[in-house]
């Protein structure tokens, strides 16, 4: 990870939703970006407003259930995981997680279910409650620097 950590205010889960859509042109295939935080937090407004910018997609379902959700960009394919209720770290390959990595955009909430396969080259993002909302703070890799100094 580069010493480069960008932070957010964030006082509406309007203001969640647009830091997803400000995130989105930034974004290349076969990036990741893991959502951490609490129940709640905000995690999926996140991706809602950055899956919402990229794809004609009007609704946009938490995964929670389904575990993962599809979406198809312009320029690639977006995969949606939410892990909270993945039973067992081996359950992802059944979910086309190596074919998200190798061909689309993967936003992946709960990232610390399958944290040893993450490369480390992700983009960190922590949704912390904070007094009058939430906090937003991104971090990541070498390849990320740029990216974020523009956001």
């Amino acid at each position: 990870m580069v010493d480069l950590n960008k932070s957010f205010i964030l006082d509406s889960e309007a203001q969640t939703r647009e830091l997803g859509a400000n995130l989105a042109p930034y974004l290349r295939r076969e990036d990741v970006v893991v959502l951490r935080g609490d129940l709640g937090a905000g995690k999926t407004s996140f991706a809602r407003g950055l899956i919402q910018a990229l794809t004609e997609a009007t609704e946009v379902p938490s995964p929670t259930y389904t575990l993962v959700q599809q979406y198809d960009a312009p320029e690639f394919g977006i995969w949606h995981f939410d892990l909270y209720r993945l039973d067992d770290p081996q359950d992802i390959w059944e979910l086309g997680i190596e074919e998200a990595f190798d061909d689309g955009v993967c936003l992946i909430e709960w990232p610390e279910r399958i944290e040893s396969l993450l490369s480390g080259a992700e983009l960190n993002i922590v949704i912390t409650f904070a007094d009058s909302g939430r906090v937003a703070t991104l971090s990541g890799s070498k390849s990320w620097e740029k990216r974020l100094r523009e956001l």
